[in-house]
């Protein structure tokens, strides 16, 4: 069986409730992906927190070499790594207690969405987070 994301009204409703968004691979970059979404995703009003190893800050955030140093609670962790790293990052937000987990678009791994969405976090994968939050919200 292949994994089916949410619905619409369920990413709308995940989007709303949602004010902090660890972002896994944030890269310092501005021409990468990662950079990009985050920051237009930080000028919407969500805070992002930059996850990376090696990196001391990323837009204007404190940034942390895993999930598990965050000092606070994150309603979302957006990942940008490649596939191989999925499982990884799927044991990090269930040792952390992440509500959800959004894989960017272009990265599958069906096993690790299933794992998580098994142990009841929301899961979307394979879909840009900024591209269903223009599609999706209001204003």
């Amino acid at each position: 069986m292949t994994f089916q994301n949410p619905g619409p009204e369920d990413i709308k409703a995940l989007l709303t409730r949602v004010k902090t968004i660890a972002v896994v691979g944030l890269s310092p970059k501005p021409d990468r992906p990662s950079f990009g979404v985050s920051r237009a995703m930080q000028r919407l009003g969500y805070r992002i927190v930059p996850v990376r190893p090696a990196l001391d800050e990323a837009l204007g955030e404190k940034a942390y070499a895993k999930l598990a140093d965050i000092p606070f609670p994150v309603d979302l962790v957006n990942v940008f790594r490649e596939a191989a790293a999925i499982p990884g990052v799927v044991e990090e937000a269930l040792a952390i207690g992440a509500p959800a987990i959004w894989v960017q678009e272009g990265i599958v791994h069906d096993a690790a969405a299933e794992k998580a969405r098994d142990a009841g976090l929301t899961v979307v994968m394979d879909r840009c987070i900024w591209k269903d939050y223009m599609r999706y919200m209001p204003g």
